[in-house]
């Protein structure tokens, strides 16, 4: 008889976010300190910097889960200095030695994965915008990871293959469209939009009713870089139809946070 486990989204989920964990860190553990100096994309960001913020955020998401208490005065902390506190942030742990940094990162992301695979069914945990699920939880984990793990191989001039992985980053990208317009002080449009993503297979994954009148069609990862925000529009093949379409495209934003300024177009 098979394994149940096997079957279980969350324990997939879970898995996934590990294997991008781990695809990062072995861009990062055999670097000497000139290569964790090194900058990223990221203005004023080296390499350490991408893992110091996501030793911090993966932290942050721990208290979060298991100490509700800790995590909103954690919260109180970084919302008086909204625009300083990811930098600040980033900024300690950068100071650390690489080793000693590389060693918390490890150590946090796998005490984080415990505490998402023992939280209840239908648990929900606070967080900078919404509450969150333990699967919502993983997959903004999962989409961070993967996000400043492209910081990291831009600076190291490392091409990394697209994978499967991709479709919980495309998610959250699609799942936070109406929160890029508010987070911007404008109204969400209520049209619909059909998103329609080719995987890295070829594979199609698609997003919204397919009689939409408005679309967004793009190479998985090309949308991935662009909610991201770790490439330009205008180096993406990414295609809109119709007015709305075409506005989310210029703010798509699948982090939570500011709007983020994005990344200038390296095309003409």
């Amino acid at each position: 008889m098979s394994d149940p486990a096997v079957f279980d989204p969350a324990a997939l989920l879970l898995g996934d976010l590990r294997d991008e964990s781990e695809e990062v860190d072995r861009l990062v553990a055999e670097l000497d300190d000139t290569g964790w100096s090194l900058p990223t994309p990221a203005a004023g960001w080296s390499v350490a910097h991408q893992i110091a913020h996501l030793t911090w955020t993966d932290t942050a998401a721990l208290l979060a889960v298991t100490d509700e208490a800790a995590f909103a005065e954690q919260a109180a902390r970084a919302l008086a200095a909204p625009d300083s506190f990811v930098d600040e942030g980033a900024e300690a742990g950068a100071a650390l030695p690489p080793d000693r940094l590389l060693a918390r990162w490890r150590e946090g992301r796998e005490q984080l994965l415990r505490a998402l695979r023992a939280a209840p069914p239908g648990a929900r945990f606070p967080w900078y915008g919404p509450p969150m699920s333990a699967p919502s939880m993983a997959t903004a984990r999962l989409m961070e990871t993967w996000a400043h793990g492209q910081d990291i191989a831009d600076a190291l001039g490392v091409r990394r293959e697209p994978t499967g992985r991709l479709r919980h980053v495309a998610w959250i990208g699609v799942r936070a469209r109406d929160y890029a317009y508010l987070v911007r002080g404008e109204q969400p449009p209520t049209a619909p939009i059909r998103v329609e993503l080719t995987g890295p297979r070829g594979e199609l994954w698609t997003y919204g009713p397919e009689d939409a009148e408005q679309r967004v069609t793009a190479p998985a990862l090309d949308f991935c870089l662009l909610a991201t925000q770790r490439a330009h529009r205008a180096d993406l093949a990414v295609r809109a139809e119709g007015p709305d379409a075409d506005r989310w495209l210029d703010i798509a934003q699948a982090f939570a946070g500011p709007a983020g300024p994005g990344r200038a177009a390296k095309k003409g």
